[in-house]
């Protein structure tokens, strides 16, 4: 074996640590408290596949913020859990009832339906969120065999487009998905925002209003890698142990995914780092499109969590995408998306709104 010391190697910094951008919380580095936890755990040997200390640990902490029969299965990414979640809770003939904008139709390479063996049934909505009356535009047809069948609704919170539900929308939701005999998941890759922006706990809006399982993010909040599926009710999932390693989601050392989950959840970390976010994405509103804010610029969603949706010159958010890095929504419309992160600055917000300004002015 070589000597360490003997050993060259190309790594270095590739990147400016300085640069911002507005175009997704996944752009952010880790915290350094998660980075902490990593290291924490990187110390000799632990069993793997889940039998480790560190996941043990983290059982506890999701008990303390989902209720006492919640358990959580560690997978990659947020795209893992949401199949994983919705696989185990659907036949092979079933369906799931799901917004027109959620994360599940329309970003996921069609993973649910092709990996997770479903069909999803969208729904036009105006902001993102499933109402009891727009889900019954889909929830019918359970004796036709030559339909899929509605088993599941999925809701996301926050939204794509970055609207929060009420403890009571949820609510209204799960009992009326209930009486037709169907589940509710939730996708919850934003769902410390989505406590945030509501100033309650997570259990305010799961739990405790009927959610049956979700899918639980932390790469969004700080994390560098990893989410987890959060059974709720135990009678809901079949096999979700043997869903997740056939899914490919089974992480051998689970313990650097637990570790993290840990570290966020059991203090305040997921908190403090959505509240940072969402007070960012409203200060860049307030100062785009608020009262005395710039002309040309029309904030079209409800800022609720960490996401800004605006519509503005094409022209101007060409020039001003090569300043900061963002996303167009909707180019057709010259609609574009703002993301705020745990990291993001008032220096940064305020240094992309004079850009925008500036930009608005050489029209």
């Amino acid at each position: 074996m070589a000597d360490p010391a003997t050993v060259t190697t190309d790594a270095k910094r590739r990147h400016d640590p300085e640069l911002r951008g507005f175009a997704s919380d996944n752009y952010a580095g880790a915290h350094p408290e998660i980075l902490a936890a990593l290291a924490l755990a990187n110390g000799g040997h632990q069993i793997s596949y889940g039998e480790d200390e560190y996941t043990q640990a983290l059982q506890r902490v999701i008990r303390s913020h989902f209720g006492q029969t919640a358990q959580a299965f560690p997978v990659f990414n947020g795209t893992g859990a949401n199949v994983v979640a919705l696989q185990s809770v659907t036949d092979r003939w079933g369906a799931v009832i799901c917004a027109d904008s959620a994360h599940i139709h329309v970003d996921e390479c069609g993973a649910p339906e092709r990996v997770g063996g479903l069909k999803l049934l969208p729904v036009p909505t105006p902001d993102g969120k499933l109402t009891p009356e727009l889900i019954d535009r889909e929830a019918y047809g359970w004796d036709d065999e030559h339909r899929a069948m509605p088993q599941v609704v999925s809701i996301a919170q926050s939204t794509e487009l970055g609207t929060v539900y009420t403890p009571d929308e949820i609510r209204a939701i799960c009992e009326h998905a209930h009486q037709r005999g169907m589940l509710v998941h939730l996708d919850g890759s934003r769902l410390a925002n989505a406590a945030a922006s509501l100033d309650r706990p997570m259990r305010a809006f799961t739990n405790a209003v009927g959610v049956d399982i979700l899918s639980l993010g932390g790469t969004k909040n700080g994390m560098v890698f990893g989410e987890a599926v959060v059974v709720i009710n135990r009678d809901a999932p079949r096999a979700m142990k043997h869903v997740r390693k056939l899914s490919m989601q089974l992480p051998s050392k689970m313990r650097f995914v637990s570790v993290q989950l840990e570290a966020l959840l059991a203090g305040d970390l997921w908190l403090r780092n959505a509240r940072h976010a969402n007070t960012m994405a409203r200060r860049l509103a307030d100062g785009v499109g608020g009262v005395g804010g710039v002309g040309g610029v029309e904030i079209v969603h409800p800022v609720e969590s960490n996401a800004v949706f605006a519509k503005l010159p094409h022209d101007v958010a060409e020039r001003l995408q090569k300043r900061f890095r963002f996303y167009f929504w909707d180019e057709a419309a010259g609609l574009v998306r703002w993301m705020c992160s745990f990291d993001t600055t008032e220096a940064d917000v305020d240094s992309f709104t004079a850009a925008l300004v500036e930009e608005l002015g050489r029209q």
